[in-house]
C-alpha cells in the first residue's frame, strides 16, 4: 500500500464535509434553562419570597439587567463576582446574570468569619461584591483585611439592616438593559463558578467549575430525582452551597418555582409546605433532624407527599426510617463540591418496597451508583489504583471520572495533579463497593469534619486553638452528633501549670473562629502518639465515638 492509499484509508468518511456549524452545535450552558423557560412559560411563577413574587418573564429581565450592569461596570469574561446572601431572590438572579455578563460567579459561605471572607475575596481576584445586609457587617470587616477590596452592593433581604450609604441592588439592576444581548460562552469549558471548599487544610481550595458541567448537572439532577415539570422546591439547602447543587438551573429547565427561605427552621418548612405548596426540597441530615423533633405546635399533616433529598454526612438510618414514617419521601445523594454538588445516587429499585422499614431505610443510607450524567464511580486502592473487592467490606477510596467533575482547584495545580492522579477524581472519602454496584461510604478523610452539611477542617481549628497562650498540643476529630451529624472535638494538652476549663477554651475557640467550627467538646491530656510522634488520631476518633 503506497502513502496515497494510505492517507485516503485514514480519512473518516464521517467528517468529509460534515462540519461542525452554527446550525447543527451549541455550546451546553444551563443559561439557556432560563431563556426557554421565559419563552414558554413567561406567567409561570418562578420566585417566591414573602409578599415577593415574580414570573419567568420578570425573572429572565431582572437577569438581562444584572448582566448589563456588570457589563456596564467594566466586568465580563475571566472576571469574578462574588455573593454574600442568604436564600434570596437576588441569589436565585446571580446564578444567571453573572455569567450572563461573562464574568464568574463566587458564592461565599455566609457562615464564615472576615478573615476566611478576606482570604477568599483576595484569592478569587473579586471585582465585585454584592451582600445582603445582614451580613454588612462581617462583610465590611472582611474588605478592610482584603487585599483586593472590591466594591459592595448591598442587597435589601428584609432582615432590617440600614443602608450604609452604599449602592442599593435595585438601583444597580436599574443601570442594566432589559432587553441586553447576551450570548452563550465561545467553549463549554468556561468557567462558570468558582466555590471554595475547606477541604484538607486550612486555606479552602477554589473549586473551578464549567458550563457543561452545569448543564448536565442540572439536566442530572432531574433525571435522578425524576422531577416533574413545574416543582415547587423550597431553598432549605444554601444557595452558596455548590450552587445549590446546580438546582437554580434544574428549576430553570422545569420551569418550577422556587420558594426562598432566608431562616431555616422546622416551623419555616412546615408552613411552606402548607402555605406555598412546596413538595421538594434538598437539606442536609441536619435538616430532616429538626423536622423529626419538630414540636407538635410546629408540625403539620402532611397535604401531599413531599419528595428530600439528603447528603452531606451519611444520614442515619434511622433518621430515613422516621422520615418516612412522617410522609416524606427520601432520595439520597452523594457528592462533592468537585463534583458540581450530588453525582452519586441511592437509585431505588422496585423489589426493594417488600423490605421492612428498618431494611428499607438501611437499603437507602447507601450512596449508590452514578447520575446519569456522571461516567465512573470507582471505590479502589488509592496506591495501586485497583478496584477493591465488590464484598460490602473491603475499604477503598471513592474516586470519579465524567464530565460532573470539576476543572480543577483554581491557582492550585499541585492540588489539581493530585486529585486527578491515575485519571480519577480522588475524593479523599473511604467506602466500600458493595455486590450490586452500589457504594456506601465508611468514613470520611482523615481531617475533614461535617458538621450540619458544611465541611470544617480540623486542621485549621487546630491552629487557631494553638495560638491560646495556655495550649501547649491539640488535635481535633469529629465527635458524632445526633443534630450536626457531627461536631469538632477537641483534645487537648495544656502548658505545665495551667488551668483552663472546657467552657473557658470553648468561649474563646467562638471569640477567634466562625461559631460554627469551634469545637463543642473539650478533653484535657496527654495525646496518643507513635513512636515518631506523630499524634494517632485514630485513637482520639474513638475516644470522641465513646463521649456520646
Amino acid at each position: 500500500m503506497n502513502k496515497m492509499e494510505r492517507a485516503a484509508r485514514a480519512v473518516d468518511p464521517y467528517e468529509i464535509g460534515l462540519d461542525r456549524n452554527d446550525a447543527n452545535f451549541a455550546v451546553l450552558s444551563p443559561l439557556v434553562f432560563l431563556a426557554r423557560a421565559a419563552h414558554v412559560y413567561p406567567d409561570r411563577p418562578s420566585v417566591v419570597y414573602g409578599d415577593e413574587r415574580y414570573t419567568w418573564r420578570e425573572t429572565y429581565t431582572r437577569c438581562h439587567r444584572l448582566a448589563s450592569a456588570l457589563q456596564r461596570r467594566g466586568l465580563g469574561r475571566n472576571d469574578t463576582v462574588s455573593v454574600i446572601a442568604s436564600n434570596i431572590p437576588a441569589m436565585m438572579e446571580a446564578h444567571f446574570g453573572v455569567p450572563m455578563s461573562g464574568a464568574v460567579l463566587n458564592t461565599i459561605n455566609t457562615r464564615l468569619d472576615a478573615e476566611a471572607i478576606a482570604f477568599i475575596l483576595d484569592h478569587a481576584e473579586a471585582k465585585l461584591l454584592l451582600v445582603a445586609a445582614e451580613f454588612l457587617e462581617v462583610v465590611q470587616r472582611a474588605v478592610a483585611l482584603s487585599v483586593t477590596k472590591p466594591p459592595l452592593v448591598l442587597i435589601d433581604d428584609g432582615s432590617g439592616v440600614e443602608n450604609r450609604g452604599l449602592p442599593d441592588y435595585e438601583a444597580f439592576l436599574a443601570e442594566g438593559d432589559p432587553a441586553f444581548a447576551w450570548a452563550l460562552p465561545d467553549d463549554e469549558w468556561r468557567a462558570i463558578a468558582l466555590s471554595y471548599t475547606s477541604g484538607t487544610t486550612g486555606n479552602p481550595k477554589g473549586v473551578v467549575t464549567h458550563h457543561r458541567g452545569a448543564y448536565l448537572n442540572a439536566v442530572g439532577n432531574a433525571l435522578a430525582w425524576q422531577m416533574p415539570a413545574h416543582p415547587r422546591y423550597l431553598w432549605t439547602l444554601p444557595l452558596f452551597h455548590c450552587n445549590g447543587w446546580c438546582f437554580p438551573w434544574t428549576l430553570a429547565m422545569l420551569a418550577g418555582t422556587a420558594v426562598c427561605l432566608r431562616r431555616v427552621s422546622a416551623a419555616a418548612i412546615y408552613e411552606a409546605i402548607e402555605t406555598e405548596a412546596v413538595d421538594h426540597f434538598c437539606a442536609a441530615p441536619t435538616v430532616l433532624t429538626f423536622l423529626i423533633n419538630a414540636k407538635p405546635t410546629d408540625k403539620r399533616t402532611l397535604p401531599r407527599p413531599v419528595r428530600v433529598m439528603t447528603a452531606g454526612a451519611p444520614p442515619a438510618a434511622p433518621v430515613i426510617a422516621a422520615m418516612e414514617a412522617e410522609g416524606f419521601a427520601i432520595t439520597h445523594v452523594y457528592g462533592l463540591t468537585e463534583t458540581y454538588g450530588p453525582a452519586v445516587v441511592c437509585a431505588w429499585k422496585e423489589e426493594w418496597d417488600a423490605f421492612e422499614p428498618e431494611a428499607r431505610a438501611r437499603q437507602k443510607s447507601r450512596q449508590g451508583v452514578t447520575y446519569p450524567v456522571q461516567h465512573g464511580l470507582a471505590v479502589m486502592d488509592p496506591t495501586t489504583m485497583t478496584p477493591v473487592e465488590p464484598d460490602g467490606e473491603t475499604l477503598g477510596e471513592v474516586m470519579m471520572r465524567g464530565n460532573i467533575v470539576m476543572k480543577g482547584y483554581f491557582k492550585n495545580p499541585s492540588a489539581t495533579a493530585e486529585a486527578f492522579s491515575g485519571g480519577w477524581f480522588h475524593t479523599g472519602d473511604i467506602g466500600v463497593m458493595h455486590p450490586d454496584g452500589y457504594i456506601q461510604l465508611k468514613d470520611r478523610s482523615k481531617d475533614v469534619i461535617i458538621s450540619g452539611g458544611e465541611n470544617i477542617s480540623s486542621i485549621e481549628v487546630e491552629d487557631i486553638l494553638y495560638r491560646h497562650p495556655l495550649v501547649q498540643e491539640v488535635a481535633v476529630v469529629a465527635r458524632p452528633d445526633t443534630t450536626w451529624g457531627e461536631t469538632p472535638c477537641a483534645f487537648v494538652t495544656l502548658k505545665e501549670g495551667a488551668s483552663l476549663t472546657e467552657a473557658e477554651l470553648v468561649a474563646w475557640a467562638r471569640d477567634n473562629m466562625a461559631r460554627f467550627k469551634a469545637p463543642k467538646t473539650v478533653v484535657f491530656g496527654p495525646l496518643p502518639k507513635t513512636s515518631t510522634g506523630k499524634i494517632q488520631k485514630f485513637q482520639l476518633r474513638e475516644q470522641a465515638k465513646a463521649l456520646t
